[in-house]
């Protein structure tokens, strides 16, 4: 009997899973235990450690301290910094605190799900862009002249190079990792971002890591070879995962919360942006276009009255792509947006271009149109390629509520797939 009824759970289980293929996966709901969805109602702890200035040895955090950013603080001299679980690592907002981990070094921070490693604010009224965020710079290729960049905001630009030609270099490790109200703005610049990660490369692990309410892009690669999984990026002002300057990123199983009403710029903020460049002058076109490879993604707006919103023009597209760049987005949902997709103006639509993007076994749910070039509202040549049975795209007007198991739940959300709702969903 017991062999039966084991059979049984196990047969359920993989059922379960087959169903929920589509977006962020798992058996269990992975966001619990490490994940912080109000970290506004978080108790702030005191600080008893200062770091400032340049760390120029190998160093260590430890659980028992409470640590204060105070200024741009560098790990310099191909040193490692290295995180214990459950360590507090507070940006001051006085000071707009910042951690960058510079080409050659390494960060280690390898928390655990039940004991995170959390930066987040000191401010009293904590909020997006109160500190500046963590930056990992590496020596991976990037598509800019010389095969060299500079992330250039009021950082000591002698300490701020990334890339070179080490794929398989290794920044370190971010792992069941929170980072809270970063993304300061510069003046005459943009803002930080929650992660910058440029020129990291592909021994770099990037794994469990979400960034909440961040005044910038909450992800941004610039460059390098990165693989990346469960990361989850929360009410970002800016995008939640923005790649460009050639970067050959593989994404998997991660999640981007938006808010109708946080926006920072007048195209709007997208979830994913794909772009080949920031800047055209400084791009190197003999060198690899960006690459973005992302499956079982979950791009949600989570506005209760998203056909309001849609109206008032406070919804913008899910996926932006430039051109010249590569995208396979595979078994992932986009639920809430106007539209789902938007294509540079500059991409033209025709079989080499579209055979570089790529949009598969797809849950396209809520959208106000799927998949547009920008500028243009007739779309029927995007809509009958797109829709052809042959990606097996599935389209659906389904509520938030009855779409996700449980997003509402306050305190520990799943945004994992309803059972059945891939089966059940509409046609086009």
């Amino acid at each position: 009997m017991k062999k039966i009824t084991l059979t049984i759970c196990l047969l359920l289980a993989v059922a379960a899973n087959a169903q929920q293929e589509k977006g962020i996966i798992g058996y269990a709901n992975w966001l619990d235990n490490w994940t912080e969805f109000k970290p506004q109602k978080t108790e702030s702890k005191d600080a008893n450690q200062i770091l400032a200035g340049n760390i120029t040895e190998n160093t260590k955090l430890m659980k028992k301290n409470v640590y204060i950013l105070h200024g741009n603080v560098y790990v310099t001299n191909n040193s490692v910094l290295t995180i214990d679980p459950g360590t507090v690592i507070i940006g001051d907002a006085a000071t707009k605190g910042t951690l960058i981990i510079t080409k050659g070094s390494k960060i280690m921070a390898e928390g655990q799900e039940t004991d995170p490693i959390i930066f987040t604010s000191n401010a009293s009224m904590k909020k997006a862009g109160d500190w500046g965020g963590l930056v990992i710079l590496g020596d991976a290729p990037i598509n800019k002249f010389g095969s060299v960049g500079s992330y250039n905001m009021d950082l000591d630009p002698a300490l701020t190079v990334y890339g070179g030609n080490n794929v398989a270099s290794s920044s370190g490790i971010l792992k069941y990792v929170r980072i809270e109200f970063a993304g300061r703005k510069v003046k005459g610049a943009d803002a930080f971002n929650g992660l910058t990660v440029a020129g990291a490369g592909n021994k770099t692990v990037l794994e469990n890591i979400m960034v909440s309410f961040s005044g910038g892009d909450s992800f941004a690669f610039y460059g390098g070879d990165v693989n990346a999984s469960q990361l989850v990026s929360y009410k970002s002002i800016n995008d939640d995962f923005k790649i460009t300057q050639g970067a050959q990123c593989r994404l998997f199983n991660s999640l981007a919360v938006r808010s109708s009403y946080l926006s920072s710029n007048k195209d709007g903020s997208r979830c994913l942006e794909v772009k080949a460049y920031e800047k055209k002058n400084e791009t190197d076109f003999t060198k690899k276009s960006t690459f973005v490879s992302a499956s079982n993604l979950t791009l949600l707006n989570d506005s209760e009255n998203i056909k309001a919103d849609v109206q008032s023009g406070l919804v913008k597209e899910a996926v932006y792509v430039g051109e010249n760049t590569t995208l396979e987005l595979k078994r992932s949902v986009v639920s809430g947006f106007n539209p789902a997709v938007l294509l540079d103006s500059k991409t033209e639509v025709n079989a080499d271009n579209l055979k570089k993007i790529k949009f598969e076994e797809m849950f396209f749910n809520q959208c106000t149109g799927n998949i547009f070039t920008e500028n243009n509202t007739d779309n029927s040549d995007l809509e009958n390629w797109y829709g052809n049975s042959i990606f097996a795209n599935v389209y659906s007007q389904t509520d938030n509520k009855e779409t996700f198991v449980d997003i509402y739940n306050g305190k520990r959300p799943d945004y994992r797939l309803q059972l059945g709702k891939i089966t059940a969903s509409s046609g086009r």
